[in-house]
């Protein structure tokens, strides 16, 4: 930003100019304020094209096309007069610097920044397609954040100036590094390059470079990149690799569209997707940013000059890049509760507002000319107000913890209501809109337990509309709303699995005496508790069928030394708590290290011995047992009659005869982890991080996913034509894989350090997960 020079113009129509922003292609910017106080940008016309009387009409054309443009996320043009002698415009001035200034200053911002960015650039395209137009320059410098959001400028003006330039010339115009393919071979460009554009804008946030290359490449290396080649994605936050890449599809029409975006972004509205958005220094910059501008002050002026001489003073035509410095934008204090374009925040079962198709013509009519005189001007210091009041409240909160997604019901992230009331404990029937391929679907709330209260490597459980989260106290919350139903302390020892059979949850007592204890799923309350014996204590349970719970146990009056006592195996009726059978292991055995499975008439389970043994559950015999080498540390998977073996290769073995029926090779990779079954195909990871899907039956793979950005899962869900995958500790998040041909569909991840595995499960058509004591819901999409 610069003072004005002597052969600026001091005024333009109504407009007071204060300095000089910058210039372009189409001429010079100023930053300007009007009579009541109102900060804008205006754009004034380089002599030598105010001259030409077609750039004149077109201009005309494309001002009025741009009134209609009124979207929050845009710079709306407030004022303009396509006949003066210098042809002008005036926008709104955003109080926020550009995204290129924001990324030199302070580097790649945070996922969460991206993701919001998405969403209101996202809607920035619908607004501005609805209106017939096309960017055609969407890149870093045309991206202004300000403290409620982002805001896209520059648009449709272009359009003008590029058909002379393109009439004359025949050059190619846009910014190398965010064009289209399409635009880059110099074809038709249709809304879905602005998508192109999107995506390349996108990536630079996220990896602080341009992804085609950087700013010492030559304009012909950038577009035989875009043209030919990949963009470097590396860098990107494995939630944001899916959208991006959808984005820069070389086919336009595999793009997706800016409605499919906002919709996946921003499901539980744009507010919710904007709320605490900006990194606190970058909201310090704004802060800053907004006072320097408020304060400014027109200099004196200098004796009258007309429009004419300013022609005059103008001088030639600068010879200049294409594109302008951050300009204009839409006014600051946008209300919260002001109505957002349509496709934000879409409500469950509704359907939303169409957009421009990618294969069909834009709208054929568009109002001009239209609309009232413009509402009141607010006074620079209301306008300061609102810019410190929104900028601080980012600033305060920062980015420590991490984005905190909200929650539909505004209800608190605090986990530990105890009242017991909430919301209905039956899911809603809710239909949730499929996001754009590559586009994770964002929680419908979440909760954050207090640290080291949960069991992270324990299943979850969802019963009656509740999600219980194994841990110490034990929660069950409400899948709808998030809100606890009941807490209840004390009652669940650490790592103890929830098994479900009814009404009832069966745990060992966390008194530790010893006793199986039933309680009501709905309210926590005990059912019943039962006691093996006077000398029997029950250790842990292990797995349950339609008849019994099987538990683990330790018979005090079986000892070799103070430390060393005899366990057992023991099957307890889940009716009436009455012990149908116990069977004494092996000396040497341990009580706590027992997983297990029950399938049919079989009950299956590995130790830490490294032996795997089925039992009969009607009478407690046993059927087997064998060795099965380094792994333990499992739960057996059990399904048409095979028992699964993870290690170096995947065995099945006959459950009934604990013979080898088939042995899958990795094929060169690492060995696999255990797996899952359902409907008669296998889904397992391997220790490369590749996803099979094996026929049970042959063995034989159908397909193998090797293109997660994540660890590979170590837990499987199958909802429809969707297989779900929550990952390990380490690089971890949730995968939805196309179930027919194992295509990567969408990666969510939270960029949380907590250092736990993911667990998933499902309540009707919403998806639990938790990571460590972070819980989630989101749509099982």
């Amino acid at each position: 930003m610069d003072t004005l020079q002597a052969d600026d113009p001091r005024e333009l129509g109504p407009y007071r100019l204060l300095r000089r922003l910058g210039a372009g292609g189409m001429g010079r910017v100023y930053l300007a304020r009007s009579p009541g106080g109102r900060t804008v940008a205006v754009k004034v016309v380089r002599p030598d094209l105010a001259a030409d009387g077609d750039f004149r009409a077109r201009f005309r054309h494309e001002v009025e096309i741009a009134r209609a443009v009124s979207g929050r996320f845009t710079a709306p043009v407030v004022d303009a007069d396509p006949d003066a002698p210098l042809p002008w415009l005036a926008t709104s001035y955003v109080l926020g610097p550009d995204l290129t200034d924001v990324v030199a200053a302070h580097g790649a911002l945070p996922e969460r920044t991206v993701r919001a960015l998405a969403a209101g650039l996202g809607a920035a395209l619908q607004d501005i397609h609805a209106a017939g137009l096309i960017h055609r320059d969407l890149k870093p410098s045309n991206v202004l954040l300000a403290a409620d959001g982002p805001r896209l400028i520059d648009f449709g003006i272009a359009r003008a100036v590029d058909g002379s330039r393109m009439t004359q010339t025949g050059v190619v115009v846009g910014s190398p590094g965010y064009m289209s393919p399409e635009q880059a071979t110099g074809k038709d460009v249709g809304t879905a390059g602005d998508v192109f554009s999107l995506g390349s804008v996108l990536a630079f946030a996220a990896t602080g470079r341009g992804v085609f290359g950087d700013g010492t490449a030559s304009h012909a290396s950038l577009l035989y990149q875009i043209v030919h080649g990949e963009a470097d994605l590396t860098g990107v936050p494995p939630s944001l690799l899916g959208l991006i890449r959808a984005c820069l599809m070389k086919d336009p029409a595999q793009r997706p569209a800016p409605t499919e975006i906002v919709t996946a972004l921003a499901g539980q509205g744009i507010d919710a997707a904007l709320h605490d958005w900006l990194p606190s220094a970058v909201a310090s910059t704004i802060a800053t940013h907004a006072a320097g501008i408020l304060d400014l002050e027109a200099p004196d002026a200098p004796p009258h000059t007309s429009p004419a001489q300013a022609a005059s003073a103008f001088g030639p035509a600068p010879a200049m890049p294409a594109g302008t410095p951050p300009a204009g934008a839409a006014p600051l204090g946008t209300p919260p509760g002001g109505t957002p374009p349509a496709g934000y925040g879409t409500p469950p079962g509704g359907t939303p507002a169409p957009s421009p198709g990618y294969g069909a013509p834009l709208p054929g009519t568009v109002r001009v000319g239209a609309g009232g005189a413009p509402g009141p001007d607010r006074s620079r210091r209301r306008a300061l107000g609102l810019a410190f009041g929104a900028a601080a409240a980012v600033a305060v909160a920062g980015v420590g913890g991490g984005w905190l997604f909200a929650s539909g019901d505004g209800a608190s992230d605090d986990a530990t209501d105890a009242s017991g009331k909430g919301g209905s404990a039956e899911p809603a029937d809710e239909t949730f809109t499929t996001p754009p391929a590559g586009v994770a679907p964002q929680p419908l709330w979440h909760k954050s337990a207090k640290e080291d209260s949960t069991s992270p490597r324990v299943p979850l459980l969802t019963q009656a509309g509740l999600l219980l989260v194994s841990g110490d106290p034990l929660v069950a919350y409400d899948v709808r709303t998030g809100k606890a139903r009941w807490t209840k302390a004390g009652i669940c020892r650490p790592g103890a699995r929830l098994l479900f059979h009814g009404d009832k949850v069966f745990l060992a007592d966390g008194d530790y005496e010893g006793a199986l204890v039933a309680y009501d799923v709905k309210t926590g309350e005990e059912a019943w508790r039962s006691r093996l014996g006077k000398q029997l204590s029950v250790e842990d349970t292990i797995a349950i069928d339609g008849k019994h719970v099987y538990v683990t146990a330790t018979d005090h009056g079986q000892s070799k030394s103070a430390t060393e006592y005899r366990t057992a195996v023991a099957a307890v009726s889940h009716t009436t708590g009455k012990s149908a059978w116990v069977k004494y292991r092996d000396w040497g055995t341990k009580d706590y290290d027992v997983q297990g499975t029950a399938s049919g008439k079989y009950l299956v389970y590995a130790d830490s011995n490294l032996n795997l043994t089925v039992r009969d559950t009607a009478t407690g015999g046993q059927v087997w047992t064998k060795k099965i080498g380094d792994e333990w540390s499992w739960q057996p998977t059990v399904a048409n009659g095979l028992v699964f073996l993870p290690g170096d290769e995947l065995k099945a073995v006959d459950v009934e005869k604990g013979r080898t029926v088939w042995t899958l090779d990795p094929a060169g990779r690492r060995g696999f982890d255990n797996p899952t079954v359902f409907d008669g195909v296998l889904y397992v990871s391997d220790h490369d991080d590749g996803v099979w899907a094996v026929n049970v039956k042959t063995g034989k793979r159908t397909w193998l996913c090797d293109e997660l950005d994540v660890d590979g899962p170590e837990s499987f869900l199958r909802a429809g034509s969707t297989l779900y995958g929550a990952t390990g500790s380490v690089d971890g998040g949730i995968v939805a894989l196309e179930t027919k041909t194992g295509k990567l569909r969408w990666t969510y991840t939270d960029s949380k350090t907590v250092g736990e595995p993911w667990q998933i499960t499902l309540a009707g058509n919403r998806l639990l997960a938790t990571h460590g004591h972070e819980i989630y819901a989101l749509p099982a999409v």
